[in-house]
C-alpha cells in the first residue's frame, strides 16, 4: 500500500510555506468537506474554537456541519510564520447565517505536518464579528479566490 503524502513537504522554507498555506485556502474554499480532509493524516488532532476534534472522519462531519451554517463562506489566509514542520497563519473569512445575518470572522491558526506533508495537529482560535452585507469584502464567485483578489493584508485586516 503506498503512503498518503501532500506535497510541497517539510522542512518548509518561505516559499513552501506560502505555497501550503494558499492550497490550504482554496481547499476550504471548494467547502467540499471529504476533499478538504484529505490534507490532514488519518489520526489528525484539531482544537477549533472550544470543539475538539480527533481523525479524518471526525474532520469530515465537523466541516459538514460548518458550511450548513456558515453560508456563501469565502476565506483568506496569510502566512505568518514557519519554521521546519510547522506553520502559523492568520486568516479572515465571511459569510451569513440562515437569517441573512452576515459575520466576518478572524483568526489564527498552527499547523503541524507529519514527514509526507499531512497536517496532524491544527489549533484554531476565531472571533466573529457582525458585519452588515454592505460592509462585506470578499466579493468573488463561491470557490477558491482568484488571483486577481488581494491578499489579506491588501484588505487593511
Amino acid at each position: 500500500m503506498q503512503r498518503e503524502s501532500r506535497r510541497p513537504f517539510p522542512p518548509f522554507d518561505e516559499s513552501t510555506a506560502r505555497q501550503k498555506v494558499r492550497m490550504a485556502e482554496d481547499a476550504w474554499n471548494t467547502r467540499d468537506p471529504e476533499r478538504v480532509a484529505l490534507a490532514y493524516s488519518i489520526d489528525s488532532q484539531w482544537r477549533n474554537r472550544s470543539e475538539f476534534v480527533s481523525g479524518r472522519s471526525e474532520i469530515v462531519e465537523f466541516l459538514k456541519r460548518k458550511w450548513n451554517r456558515e453560508l456563501d463562506y469565502r476565506l483568506i489566509k496569510s502566512l505568518w510564520a514557519f519554521h521546519n514542520n510547522r506553520i502559523a497563519v492568520r486568516f479572515a473569512y465571511e459569510w451569513h447565517d440562515d437569517s441573512g445575518n452576515w459575520f466576518r470572522s478572524y483568526g489564527n491558526e498552527n499547523w503541524e505536518f507529519n514527514e509526507s506533508g499531512l497536517m496532524v495537529h491544527r489549533h484554531a482560535s476565531i472571533n466573529d464579528l457582525p458585519i452588515t452585507q454592505e460592509n462585506r469584502l470578499f466579493h468573488w464567485e463561491l470557490g477558491p479566490r482568484p488571483n486577481d483578489i488581494p491578499e489579506l493584508e491588501e484588505f487593511g485586516l
